[in-house]
């Protein structure tokens, strides 16, 4: 039995890295490439599993080379994998991400594939029934997704909506959610509200508590977060980090989160934690390879971060 169950996507990651971000039309050199497990849901299983946590991810693969690099990045992590369908009549997904080496920022295109064509009778609700917490994302059809978020509801258990890549939601899912977890851009998306500051964050998080939400939790990048279950507010800054790829921090947070939440931790000791496990994140290439480690999280405390 997984502490955590998660469905989500798996997609190989192919990056580049260079000195900048190309633009439209515009061709440039770059110094190097990876190519290594990705896609939100996979990400979050990866830094639940490498912090201790036992995960089960809900996923689809095509029967193709990415499907193995899934299934042995999967195995690798010591993450269930039973739950995993392998289709024969589609394609495993990837994404295209181009990285500013100086910056860490990046820029990604995102082809889901096998997942797209998920059905409800795919999904087996009973390792969602024997877990304590389910965490997802908006990269499986909605129907799926909905229908698992519901599914949560009726067994008692936690559940957390990473809501990327944003997009129309019925009012059905935010009856459901224990807590929310935007970025700056996806709470804009969802409230209207361009968020430049901490009083911006919590006229954002307000309107979100109105639509039903329990918990709201906005990752703000460089700026940090803003928390708010429509009583308590919690503004807390990121932690100062030499960022290398900021790819799948977002990841990296909502794993941090979970983990520390099925620890039974406070909210401002889930938040803490996993703004550190975010940051670290960021300091190693790649997505789902980026994901730390509890000893190196001890490690990086003796480490003067700046």
């Amino acid at each position: 039995m997984s502490d955590i169950s998660i469905l989500g996507i798996f997609v190989a990651d192919i990056s580049f890295s260079g000195d900048k971000i190309p633009s439209s039309g515009e061709t440039i050199l770059g110094d190097s490439y990876n190519i290594g497990p990705g896609g939100k849901g996979c990400n979050q299983a990866i830094a639940i599993s490498r912090l201790g946590g036992k995960v089960s991810f809900i996923s689809k693969l095509g029967n193709d080379n990415y499907g193995k690099l899934a299934i042995n990045s999967l195995k690798k992590n010591n993450i269930d994998i039973s739950n995993i369908i392998v289709s024969n009549k589609h394609k495993t997904g990837v994404a295209g991400i181009h990285v500013d080496r100086n910056t860490g920022k990046n820029a990604i295109t995102v082809i889901r594939g096998a997942p797209e064509s998920f059905t409800i009778k795919e999904i087996k609700t009973n390792i969602i029934k024997n877990s304590k917490i389910f965490l997802t994302q908006l990269e499986i059809p909605l129907d799926v997704t909905l229908h698992c978020l519901k599914k949560t509801k009726e067994e008692g258990l936690i559940n957390i909506l990473n809501p990327a890549p944003a997009c129309n939601l019925s009012k059905d899912f935010f009856k459901v959610i224990d807590y929310f977890t935007p970025n700056e851009t996806e709470a804009e998306f969802y409230t209207g509200i361009k968020i430049n500051n901490e009083k911006d964050a919590k006229e954002s998080a307000k309107k979100l508590i109105k639509m039903g939400i329990k918990n709201v939790i906005i990752t703000l990048g460089e700026k940090g977060l803003f928390y708010s279950n429509g009583k308590e507010e919690i503004y807390m800054k990121a932690n100062r980090v030499k960022a290398v790829d900021t790819t799948g921090a977002g990841d990296a947070f909502n794993g941090g989160f979970s983990f520390a939440l099925l620890k039974g931790k406070k909210i401002k000791d889930c938040l803490k934690f996993a703004n550190k496990i975010a940051g670290l994140s960021t300091t190693k290439l790649g997505a789902g390879d980026s994901m730390p480690t509890l000893k190196e999280l001890d490690k990086s405390k003796k480490v003067r971060h700046y």
